[in-house]
């Protein structure tokens, strides 16, 4: 699971997310932001509130002191394979370094030379080559 450090900075450079049964998210407040929640109908649901925004209900007793909460409140925790999705057709290859690290392998549109972002885990590498294209840097 990739940090929520680098899930915010995921958010905040335009990674847009529809959710899903079975993402994870986080409530970037200072008592909930080490959890991880998973949506799920029989724990957490997507649903539309009364004004129209997105929110996720928390059922049940599972989560006793939340009701619900708006999906802008929560910070999306992408899981390897979304990352490397989201990466789309710049997406080359993984692969794992002599040194044990991660290094995926990114193609720019612009026909622009492959860059490589290196981790020591595959999501951080998915991670990291998603913030190089969305951000160019």
């Amino acid at each position: 699971m990739i940090d929520i450090d680098v899930a915010r900075r995921l958010q905040e450079s335009g990674l847009l997310w529809d959710p899903v049964e079975g993402d994870l998210f986080t409530i970037d407040t200072e008592l909930l932001r080490d959890e991880a929640f998973m949506l799920s109908s029989m724990v957490v649901e997507p649903a539309v509130g009364r004004g129209g925004e997105r929110v996720f209900r928390f059922n049940g007793t599972t989560e006793w002191a939340l009701d619900s909460v708006e999906q802008q409140e929560a910070i999306w925790i992408p899981r390897e394979d979304q990352l490397r999705a989201a990466l789309g057709a710049s997406f080359r290859s993984l692969h794992r370094a002599d040194d044990d690290a991660y290094v995926v392998t990114l193609s720019p549109a612009d026909g622009a030379e492959p860059r490589e972002v290196r981790a020591p885990h595959a999501e951080d590498a998915y991670a990291g080559a998603l913030l190089v294209q969305l951000t160019g840097r």
